[in-house]
């Protein structure tokens, strides 16, 4: 095996860089390795700073080869030296999330998952669907894979159990019962309706109900309905019968995988060459709530150090951690992550490798669905080749369009003008790529000169950031066209493909064949008539996917700052007065009238006014 000093010289790491790592500490932390342009390609942890860093040079030949082009790349390097493995750990992360290097596995679905919260803090608790795990004393259940699996969830008790839905802040204002209430779906607690006793009995069946112990809670409303019965009030029984009635039938959609009502996560992953994709499937209470899969592209790492770091990212500390993880291979650092994930969690946590019985076949159910998505990720990237290769030869491009830009424009009679910008990558969309865009510098209706403005400001920010597209498309017909080829020009790009789009009828009046009357118009460069694609084809239904995506994120954006201007209180002009205080002088004097006449000793005797905001509010109205 050549040494550090001929590796060295070959990969051009001879110099002050070969002496800073011989003199790295022998100690745990983070090193970053930066390239000829200054740029951070790769940020790793280690318990011992100096053999971490020299094993990517004596291993070299052991390395796979995806790793060489890694090394290949080192021009500098840093490092930060942390008291103990566990805060190297964080810090890896937080470092991670900062710089998102090239070689590092950076999750890209980076939203939290939806989970229900009960208050039980509260005197009368209720239920909602939250993103962020508090330690505010609040039991949590979750995650779960969908928002619309959440909402159904709730729908399931809110029909059967029967639990405040207002928030706090309007339950303590009421000055009377709800709509709720009337329709006999509240119990009314903000109106003493019911009392705490009787109202913490019924958010015992709910957390019963959402801890999955199904049995017991049926047992319960199994005494209450025979009790009711003895008492002779049948129509209680009768409710209590068809609450047992509807749950039993919800309860058996759930499907048990293990008897020990363990909270667990399963963790499993399919790789091909540098795509990999990872699954979670979250168990809750011995049963299967949902999953949750990642697509990581151009993973150049070993399968170990990918599965560490996805768990480092994966559960952080707004997330609610199981009682044990399953993993599908045993890691460096296990030990490491598994206190650290009890740190975060406040308990116990346990980071299992199994390797036979009933957990290793939780680990093989996984692996198969892991594989079925794999396969229908590529299945969908082949499909979307397909079709950018159609849109090529029919538009006849210089280049395959698997990057689409779209832009629409949004306004009102030329009033609160704005733009959207919408960026697909193999026919899906890239929500952190869009952009929008308040025009700034057009008077009246000129949907031309607005487009002009946005394709200006977005191009004359370069790559850095966003990727420039393979196919830019706009909405509308040959001006729009025009505005956006002379964009181009005059910023000196390298030539990219441009086409506009003009909407036809649609599903509107369609032809006997089912065709519609007025079809899609594609307006191309340097062509006098548009072209018009067969209403089937694939590629025109992507062109009519994006145009209709950069049409509704313009729209939505637009119909948000007229809601602003229209719903705009003069109260909120003030410095020092928001959202809430405006609601409370609205609440204490009932109208902007009565405020604008108002002395500041009755402003000051507003709750929770601050003496100098009363005094702000008095000067504005006495400067109008």
């Amino acid at each position: 095996m050549r040494g550090l000093e001929g590796l060295a010289v070959s990969y051009g790491l001879m110099g002050p860089l070969e002496k800073r790592i011989e003199i790295l500490p022998k100690a745990p932390g983070v090193y970053l390795l930066i390239n000829k342009k200054g740029t951070i390609i790769y940020v790793g942890k280690a318990k011992n700073l100096r053999n971490r860093v020299k094993s990517y040079l004596q291993h070299y030949a052991s390395f796979p080869a995806k790793v060489h082009s890694m090394i290949s790349q080192i021009s500098d390097l840093e490092h930060i030296v942390t008291n103990t493995e566990k805060e190297a750990l964080i810090l890896e992360s937080t470092l991670i999330k900062r710089h998102r290097p090239r070689y590092n596995v950076n999750l890209k679905d980076d939203k939290n998952y939806p989970y229900l919260k009960l208050t039980t803090q509260e005197q009368f608790p209720r239920l909602s669907l939250v993103r962020r795990v508090e330690k505010d004393k609040s039991l949590y259940f979750g995650p779960f894979a969908s928002a619309q699996a959440v909402r159904e969830t709730m729908r399931v008790i809110h029909q059967n159990f029967l639990l405040r839905k207002c928030q706090t802040k309007n339950f303590q204002f009421r000055q009377r019962p709800c709509l709720n209430y009337q329709m006999g779906q509240c119990p009314a607690p903000c109106f003493k309706l019911i009392d705490a006793e009787r109202y913490r009995a019924v958010v015992k069946e709910v957390e019963l109900f959402l801890k999955g112990r199904s049995q017991e809670l049926i047992k319960m409303l199994g005494e209450r309905m025979e009790e009711s019965s003895n008492q002779l009030d049948f129509e209680m029984a009768a409710k209590v019968r068809d609450r047992i009635t509807s749950l039993k039938k919800t309860l058996e959609k759930q499907k048990a995988v293990l008897l020990d009502f363990t909270d667990r996560d399963v963790i499993s992953f399919h790789r091909q060459d540098s795509n990999m994709v990872v699954v979670v499937l979250f168990i809750r209470n011995g049963k299967v709530i949902g999953s949750k899969d990642f697509t990581l592209k151009k993973i150049e790492v070993p399968d170990e150090e990918v599965i560490s770091s996805f768990v480092n990212q994966f559960y952080r500390e707004d997330k609610l951690i199981p009682r044990e993880i399953l993993i599908p291979v045993t890691l460096e650092d296990q030990n490491v992550i598994q206190d650290s994930l009890r740190d975060r969690k406040g308990e116990k946590v346990d980071l299992i490798t199994p390797q036979r019985g009933e957990k290793a076949k939780l680990i093989e159910m996984a692996r198969l669905n892991v594989e079925s998505v794999f396969k229908a990720e590529q299945s969908k990237l082949e499909d979307a080749d397909k079709i950018a290769e159609e849109l090529k030869e029919r538009l006849h491009l210089n280049t395959k369009p698997l990057k689409i830009e779209c832009y629409d424009i949004s306004n009102l009679g030329g009033q609160l003008a704005v733009g959207s910008m919408v960026y697909f990558k193999d026919g899906e969309p890239l929500k952190n790529n869009y952009r929008r865009f308040r025009i700034r510098t057009v008077e009246g209706s000129d949907d031309c000169a607005m487009l002009y403005e946005v394709l200006k400001r977005r191009f004359c920010k370069g790559e850095e950031d966003v990727p420039f597209p393979d196919l830019i498309v706009v909405d509308g017909g040959k001006g729009q066209l025009n505005v956006a080829v002379k964009v181009i020009q005059e910023l000196g790009f390298k030539p990219i493909d441009i086409i506009a789009l003009a909407k036809g009828s649609g599903g509107r009046r369609r032809k006997a064949d089912g065709s519609p009357k007025t079809p899609e118009r594609i307006f191309l460069p340097q062509r006098k008539n548009p072209l018009i694609l067969p209403y089937w084809s694939t590629a025109l239904l992507l062109l009519e996917k994006i145009r209709n995506e950069s049409h509704r994120f313009a729209l939505t954006y637009h119909k948000k700052i007229r809601y602003k201007k229209d719903f705009h209180s003069t109260l909120e002009n003030i410095p020092g007065v928001g959202e809430k205080i405006c609601n409370s002088l609205l609440r204490h004097f009932g109208s902007v009238d009565e405020i604008r006449e108002a002395s500041l000793a009755e402003l000051c005797q507003v709750p929770h006014l601050k003496q100098s905001v009363a005094k702000a509010i008095y000067n504005f109205f006495r400067d109008k």
